[in-house]
C-alpha cells in the first residue's frame, strides 16, 4: 500500500493520477470528496489531518511507502506527527517534497529553514527516505491567468531574471519511481529543475505566442511584491517569499540539473510544453 499526502495539491494530485491502477494507493485528505474526484476509482481515500494523530495512525496502517507533503512553514509539528505515526505503523519508506534552496548557503528565509529542519527530522526518523528538491514550479505562473484573460497583462518582479522552473508533472513522475521502488531510491536526494532557465519576460512571450495575441509586461517593485504577498499570506510567510524572490536576482535559481532526464530517461518538460497544456487557464483553447 502506498499513502499519499497532499493529494489535492499541485504535486500530490499528479502522483495519484500516475500510479498504476494495479498498485494499492490510499489518499489522506482533509477533504475526502475532493481527493476522490482527483484520484480515480482505484484509490482509497481516508479523511485525516496532520493535527490529528489518531487519523494518521489509521491512515498509515498497512502502508509500505508514503509521500509526505506539508505546507505550513510556521510549524514542524506536521512532519513530526506524521513521522511518529509512520514509524509506529511500520512504514518502510517516505518520499519527502522539499525545496532546492536548502542547498544554498545564502538562503536563510523562513521557508528554506523550515524545509531544512523537515529534512533533518526525516533523516533522523529511522525510516528509509528519498528527498525531492524541486526548483520553482512552472504552475506558479497560473497566478497571471486572471490578468492575462482580463487585461492581456503579466505583472511580475524580476522580469529578466531566469529560473530553471520545473513542470510539476516531472516531479510527480520522479516521486512515483521513488514510491514504487524504495530500495533503489533510499537515502537519495534529487535536485529537480526544468531543462533551461527562463525569465518571466520569456514566459510572457511564450504565452503570447500560444494565445496568438500580444501580452504586456509590468515590472513590480519590491514594495508592490511584498504588499501583494501580505494580502495573501501570513506576514512572516510573505516576507520569506519576498526574500526568496530577491535572492534569485543573482542568478542562483537559473542552474539546470540533469536529474530529471537521468531518472526518467527523457528530457525534462520545457515551459512551452507546460503552457500549451494549460492554455485554457490563460483564456486560450483547451489542449486537444
Amino acid at each position: 500500500m502506498i499513502l499519499l499526502t497532499g493529494a489535492t495539491g499541485t504535486v500530490g494530485g499528479q502522483v495519484a493520477r500516475r500510479l498504476p491502477a494495479a498498485v494499492p494507493v490510499r489518499l489522506l485528505a482533509r477533504d475526502p470528496e475532493r481527493a476522490a474526484a482527483l484520484a480515480g476509482p482505484h484509490a482509497e481515500v481516508v479523511g485525516g489531518d496532520f493535527e490529528d494523530p489518531a487519523s494518521l495512525r489509521r491512515a498509515l496502517t498497512g502502508v509500505r511507502s508514503a509521500l509526505l507533503v506539508t505546507t505550513n512553514p510556521l510549524t514542524h509539528s506536521h512532519d513530526e506527527s506524521f513521522l511518529t505515526a509512520a514509524r509506529a505503523a511500520g512504514v518502510g519508506h517516505a518520499v519527502k517534497l522539499t525545496t532546492l534552496s536548502v542547498t544554498e548557503p545564502d538562503a536563510t528565509d523562513l521557508i528554506t529553514q523550515w524545509q531544512r529542519e523537515n529534512e533533518r527530522l526525516l533523516r533522523a526518523s529511522g525510516l528509509s527516505w528519498t528527498l525531492l528538491r524541486p526548483r520553482a514550479f512552472m504552475s506558479n505562473t497560473l497566478g497571471w491567468a486572471r490578468s492575462i484573460r482580463a487585461e492581456g497583462l503579466v505583472r511580475s518582479a524580476n522580469g529578466t531574471v531566469a529560473t530553471a522552473a520545473i513542470d510539476p508533472r516531472d516531479i510527480a513522475d520522479v516521486a512515483v519511481r521513488a514510491l514504487m521502488d524504495p530500495e533503489k531510491h533510499t537515502a537519495r536526494t534529487y535536485a529537480l529543475t526544468g531543462p533551461a532557465g527562463v525569465t518571466p519576460m520569456e514566459q510572457k512571450e511564450i504565452l503570447g505566442e500560444l494565445l496568438q495575441r500580444p501580452l504586456k509586461f509590468v515590472e513590480l517593485t519590491d514594495d508592490q511584491v511584498l504588499r501583494g504577498l501580505i494580502a495573501r499570506y501570513p506576514e512572516p510567510l510573505a516576507h520569506a517569499l519576498a526574500e526568496s524572490a530577491a535572492r534569485g536576482r543573482h542568478g542562483s535559481k537559473a542552474q539546470v540539473e540533469p536529474t530529471v532526464a537521468e531518472l526518467l530517461g527523457r528530457p525534462a518538460r520545457g515551459y512551452r510544453e507546460w503552457a500549451a497544456e494549460q492554455l485554457a487557464e490563460f483564456g486560450g483553447p483547451a489542449a486537444g
